[in-house]
């Protein structure tokens, strides 16, 4: 009961505890936030108008406000065009869809190879009027720096503003976030990100102090962006998970070891106290068996011992009136023969019964027997068919896990012994941990997949990376080829070759999905019985 009462503390204070907002999730979600440039063409000589922000819904895809592109939709000589905010040249877009009444709008790149990281969006907003980033391209800042209006084409990293939810409120006619993150001109169509990195609502304006700095901001609220997305026929990622820190599950994991270590303890000291009450009751009843055994034998020998002599007293009464009549008294000698036999046979029976009966060390021997047949034969099996082969399913378990926008589908294969998965693709073994790097082409993400055959745990730790890192990443994956499953050696030689990606990581993941695995037959086996 106590343990269980620690790990249900453990989970009520994660789940308990506030959202602060993590670096870097900021940083992944920044690389899908862009720069929204007006733009005037004079011959071949491109001039930037004006600017605000956007932020990526889809690859090709940007959502901003309604009045980044105003001018633009009211002057055919203007163009609208978007600044990635790391690498890759900038685009021209077209326009998709105006919503003035609640200041969105949506652009598409049409001409252009560019694709951008997708934004996660949160379910919703949190009850505990949390910690919030704005991110964006204020233009105040720009001055500052001594940018001028033409280096707006060279991408730069946004700017993070932190602040705090202040309610949720409708405003100017629509649905709006207030909240304290520091936004200036240019802000404008940026996302406002709750502590894991995920949209919460669109930057709009701030409030008016008269004159001075406003001290609260407004974002449209995703009352209003996610009808404005699907008419559009647009489904955004969308994740209503808990936010919590790596830190808070590395504790949380941390205080569950210690309580299913304590439940082992529990159990083993258990039984080990069941075993040595089981023991001494052994050996109590096998004293009293080998005593009685060996009182019953000792009678039984003297019974015959009893036998034998009677037996031959007979036998030499029936001879001695032989002797007197041999001729006449033959039945005395036969008589006597028997006698003798029976005496013969019966002192052989005592000498026999008398050796065979049990001593005192058969009661420890007995203790043994005993306690072999209570041994821990079942659970030894019973835990090492956890790491048999086969094909596996498993769920995710989100108490355990950290989502900022990764897809939580149940995850199948097929596991073997070797480490080989589905037959074909071989995870590397290092310091006892199974594992596989995954370093995709076309997604600015790398994941380690890991598996514990005896646990039947599956993990993926996604880290979210820049454009920089991530081709680090896949310069060392390109350098090496994975072994086959059946070579000789195969998981140490891949388990080697992958920590060179694993040493361009940072120190710790944006994403961690844990899975619970659990064997295909057993599942196809509670269906039939349902």
């Amino acid at each position: 009961m106590r343990v269980l009462l620690k790990i249900w503390l453990a989970f009520l204070a994660l789940v308990a505890a506030p959202a602060f907002a993590d670096p870097g999730d900021v940083d992944a979600a920044a690389r899908g936030v862009v720069r929204v440039v007006l733009i005037s063409q004079s011959g071949e000589q491109l001039i930037p108008v004006t600017h605000g922000t956007g932020f990526a819904v889809t690859p090709t895809r940007i959502v901003t406000n309604a009045h980044v592109i105003r001018e633009a939709l009211q002057d055919d000589t203007l163009r609208i065009g978007i600044v990635p905010s790391e690498g890759g040249d900038s685009a021209f877009v077209k326009t998709v869809a105006v919503s003035p009444r609640n200041d969105l709008a949506l652009i598409e790149i049409t001409d252009s190879a560019l694709r951008l990281p997708p934004l996660t969006f949160a379910g919703g907003v949190s009850g505990n009027m949390g910690e919030v980033s704005a991110v964006g391209y204020p233009m105040n800042v720009d001055l500052a720096q001594g940018l001028e209006i033409s280096d707006i084409f060279n991408s730069q990293p946004p700017v993070k503003s932190r602040g705090f939810l202040s309610g949720e409120r409708p405003s100017r006619q629509f649905d709006t976030i207030l909240h304290t993150a520091p936004i200036a001109r240019g802000n404008s169509g940026g996302p406002l990100l709750d502590g894991c990195g995920r949209v919460l609502g669109v930057n709009s304006f701030g409030a008016d102090s008269d004159g001075s700095d406003a001290e609260f901001y407004f974002a449209v609220s995703l009352r209003e962006l996610l009808p404005f997305l699907r008419d559009n026929d647009i489904e955004p990622r969308t994740n209503a998970l808990p936010c919590r820190s790596i830190d808070e599950l590395n504790a949380a994991e941390r205080a569950r070891f210690d309580a299913e270590r304590a439940e082992a303890q529990a159990r083993i000291a258990a039984r080990e106290n069941e075993l040595r009450e089981a023991k001494a009751d052994a050996r109590i009843k096998a004293q009293l068996e080998v005593m009685e055994e060996r009182d019953n034998a000792m009678a039984m020998a003297l019974i015959l011992l009893l036998t034998a002599i009677g037996g031959g007293y007979v036998a030499s009464q029936m001879r001695g009136r032989h002797r007197q009549d041999p001729e006449t008294n033959a039945a005395y000698q036969t008589r006597a023969f028997i006698a003798a036999g029976v005496a013969f046979a019966a002192l052989i029976g005592t000498v026999l019964v008398w050796l065979g009966r049990p001593g005192y060390n058969e009661i420890e021997d007995r203790v043994s027997g005993a306690m072999e047949e209570m041994g821990t034969d079942g659970d030894v099996l019973q835990a090492g068919s956890q790491s048999g082969d086969g094909t596996l399913i498993c769920t995710l378990v989100p108490e355990r896990s950290r989502i900022t926008g990764a897809r939580t589908d149940d995850v199948e294969f097929s596991w073997g012994a070797d480490g080989c998965v589905n037959g074909r693709t071989q995870y590397g073994l290092t310091n006892g941990e199974w594992s596989r790097v995954l370093v995709p082409g076309d997604e600015a993400a790398v994941a380690i997949n890991s598996y514990d055959p005896q646990t039947r745990t599956f993990r993926t730790d996604r880290y979210l990376l820049g454009s920089a890192a991530m081709q680090a990443a896949r310069d060392v994956r390109s350098a090496y080829a994975p072994p086959a499953c059946g070579v000789l050696d195969a998981a140490r030689i891949l388990g080697e070759q992958q920590s060179g990606v694993i040493a361009q990581l940072p120190d710790r993941p944006n994403e961690r999905l844990v899975y619970s695995c659990e064997a295909a037959a057993a599942i196809q086996g509670i269906d039939e019985e349902l």
